[in-house]
């Protein structure tokens, strides 16, 4: 198996390979979901939900271009489904921390309990959760 790679990467198809963009672009575009992946450690508060969506879009959108291009390249699908994937995760940081409670929470603070002023239907289930608790 070896001896087979490094026939080829003798080869002049090898060397037309690596002076191609199809090489050297996905290895460029490796900083994005490279940093993505350095974002996963960060605080969930600085995490822009935009953004994160128009990365993920973006990368999602250029997975389809790798896959259909001819040759295919498999180094740029590579690189957006790691992006994808990563802004994904941040995505769902995202969400939980500003909307599912996640920054009450971190900062020890206590969810608002009731639902703000609302209509007959608010009311109507305001009431059954009343009821429903002993």
């Amino acid at each position: 198996m070896s001896s087979t790679f490094f026939t080829w990467l003798r080869s002049p198809a090898a060397r037309e390979y690596f002076f191609s963009t199809h090489f050297w672009g996905p290895v460029a575009n490796w900083g994005l979901p490279l940093a993505a992946l350095a974002d996963l450690r960060k605080d969930e508060e600085v995490i822009s939900g935009t953004m994160t969506t128009a990365l993920a879009c973006y990368s999602m959108v250029f997975m389809r271009f790798a896959w259909r291009v001819q040759p295919r390249n498999y180094l740029l699908f590579a690189c957006h489904f790691t992006n994808a994937t990563a802004q994904s995760i941040q995505d769902a940081r995202f969400v939980n921390y500003w909307y599912n409670g996640g920054r009450e929470k971190k900062l020890g603070l206590e969810a608002p309990t009731e639902a703000p002023a609302g209509g007959k239907v608010t009311e109507a289930i305001l009431e059954a959760q009343q009821a429903k608790k002993p």
